[in-house]
Order: structure tokens, then C-alpha cells, then sequence
């Protein structure tokens, strides 16, 4: 059985579990080769079990049109749900990268934001997470990069007066303006 992508959630520990990619339309392990952890906030933790309490709801009720002798049971047409695709088609189905571009496309414009590419929402969640002040290693462990460099390499330049701040730690004491200048003599 395939595991699907509501199985690969954790409610209650709030993440999800990514040890698959969907490339060029084939599944594949990620490019570290390793699974990861990604943690989901509070909302994004209730809009996806909103999001899976309603498709259950809806099956159910599907199957619940059926004559009594075709119905199968609830944890049976549940599962299905658990083994289905997140950004699926009416009938469950994969949705295809094209159209889920468009449907994506459509919600941007629908917000009045502006257009990027689906691939971008990754670089969005590192640059908030980094000014948020979140550390480069968690970054990494969340985006599943094999090493810091890439990660540092990547988004390096957007921590803030990172710089700054290092070198200003290095005094005793700060100096005050009219010290500071005639220091320098």
C-alpha cells in the first residue's frame, strides 16, 4: 500500500514527514537521499485536519449513496483518504504540475499577489523563518540540505546585522561619540 501524503502527517507532533518528491512526474527519493522533519505551525496544523475532516466527509457521504450491499466500511473508504494526494484531482487522482501551476495562479491573483512560482513558497518559508531569527541550522533541517554551506551560501545575506552585532560585542564598553573621536587623536 502507498503511503500517502495525509499519513505522512503528524497532528499531534506538528510536522510533516517528506522521505518522497514528485519530479518531472515521477516519485522520488529527496535529493539528500535522507527523509526529513518539517515542522507546520499551529494554523497550517488545523487547515489540513480541516482539510482532511472534510474529504473524509465527503466520501463518506458518497459512500453512503450506495445501495447497503455495495457500501464499504468507513475506516476502508477513510484510508483511501489518508493514502491520497494533497493537491489532488476531483476523482483523488495526482493532480497534474500544470494545473495545480494554474490553480496556484488563480489563488495569487484572487489575494491581488503577485505572481512567483510554486518552488518559491520554499525560499519564502527559509527568508521569514531567518527574520524571525530562527538559527541557519534549523533552516537547514527544515529545507533538507545535506550540509550549512548551502544553506549559508543561499540565505546568508538575509541575516539581519548579523555582522554588526558581532563586531559591537567585541567592545568592554561602548564608547560614547566625544571618547571614540578623541581616541583617534
Amino acid at each position: 500500500m502507498n503511503r500517502g501524503f495525509f499519513s505522512r502527517i503528524d497532528f499531534h507532533g506538528r510536522f510533516i514527514e517528506v522521505s518522497r518528491t514528485l519530479s518531472r512526474g515521477k516519485l522520488t527519493t529527496p535529493k539528500s537521499g535522507k527523509s526529513r522533519r518539517v515542522d507546520m505551525s499551529g494554523q497550517l496544523t488545523g487547515i489540513l485536519q480541516d482539510l482532511l475532516s472534510k474529504r473524509k466527509a465527503r466520501v463518506l457521504r458518497k459512500e453512503m449513496e450506495k445501495p447497503a450491499g455495495e457500501r464499504r466500511g468507513a475506516a476502508e473508504v477513510t484510508g483511501e483518504i489518508m493514502d491520497g494526494w494533497l493537491f489532488a484531482t476531483p476523482i483523488g487522482t495526482q493532480l497534474d504540475p500544470s494545473n495545480l501551476r494554474k490553480a496556484f495562479n488563480r489563488v495569487l491573483d484572487l489575494a491581488e499577489l503577485r505572481r512567483v512560482r510554486f518552488h518559491d513558497l520554499r525560499h519564502s518559508f527559509a527568508s521569514l523563518l531567518i527574520q524571525q531569527g530562527e538559527s541557519l541550522a534549523y533552516i537547514r533541517d527544515q529545507l533538507g540540505h545535506h550540509s550549512i554551506q548551502i544553506t549559508v551560501d543561499t540565505y546568508g545575506h538575509l541575516v539581519p546585522g548579523g555582522n554588526r552585532q558581532a563586531v559591537d560585542r567585541l567592545d568592554d564598553e561602548p564608547m560614547k561619540p566625544k571618547e571614540a573621536a578623541s581616541a583617534c587623536g
